[in-house]
């Protein structure tokens, strides 16, 4: 499964998420965040799940999505 943005024609990215960092599939400048609906540009993009394929744009976010709690 990819993570990918709705808006790839906007600039969206599509990635493969993986433990140490993500691969770039299609070129973009941001990725969405799965919890808040968030660009998350991706020199900032810190927060993944390499099993749900999801980025999040904070910490906390990213805590959220892991206990189920969207």
């Amino acid at each position: 499964m990819l993570m990918s943005s709705d808006n790839s024609s906007h600039g969206g990215a599509t990635l493969i998420y993986g433990p140490n960092g993500f691969r770039m599939v299609r070129p973009g400048n941001f990725v969405i965040c799965a919890v808040s609906g968030a660009q998350v540009p991706l020199d900032l993009l810190r927060y993944w799940s390499v099993d749900r394929q999801e980025a999040y744009a904070t910490a906390e976010l990213a805590t959220r999505a892991a206990l189920g709690q969207r």
